[in-house]
């Protein structure tokens, strides 16, 4: 049986050309009670104090097909990943997984990043899915309601 390739995801700063592809994203109607807005997210990496960082995820041909956001947690020193949202009209096809991969490639090789962390809803059972797939571990933390998944690069 032949793997399929992981789909090619290159994030990019969300800048003047993008951001209105970033803020029209929308989500599937069962995540909406796990996912804020976009545009929530864009305003929280603006004007909220955590230093949170706002990608977006495009295609090859550089269509946005995503978003999310990062930030350095001062007390640990992990990346946190958050607000990862992948376009109703995307999902299904792994690109999800192929963001989060790109965020550790990306972190990891510009910014030294080798410890990393995100968490979700209990209920979320896809976002588990996808992160327990990249190779994130539940740790027993949480962060208000959500459950703490942590993952450690070689460095």
């Amino acid at each position: 049986m032949i793997t399929p390739a992981a789909p090619a995801v290159t994030l990019v700063p969300v800048d003047a050309a993008n951001w209105r592809a970033v803020a029209a994203l929308t989500v599937s109607e069962p995540q909406r009670q796990w996912v804020a807005d976009p545009a929530y997210y864009l305003a929280l990496c603006h004007y909220g104090t955590a230093g949170w960082q706002p990608l977006a995820v495009t295609g090859p041909d550089g269509t946005v097909l995503g978003f999310l956001m990062w930030t350095v947690d001062p007390a640990d020193g992990a990346a946190w990943l958050g607000g990862i949202i992948i376009d109703t009209a995307h999902q299904g096809r792994g690109l999800g997984k192929a963001a989060v991969r790109a965020a550790l490639d990306l972190l990891s090789a510009h910014h030294g990043q080798t410890s990393f962390a995100l968490s979700y809803e209990p209920a979320n059972t896809a976002a588990r899915h996808c992160y327990t797939a990249v190779g994130f571990t539940e740790t027993g933390e949480t962060e208000d309601t959500e459950l703490v998944a942590r993952l450690n690069l070689p460095g």
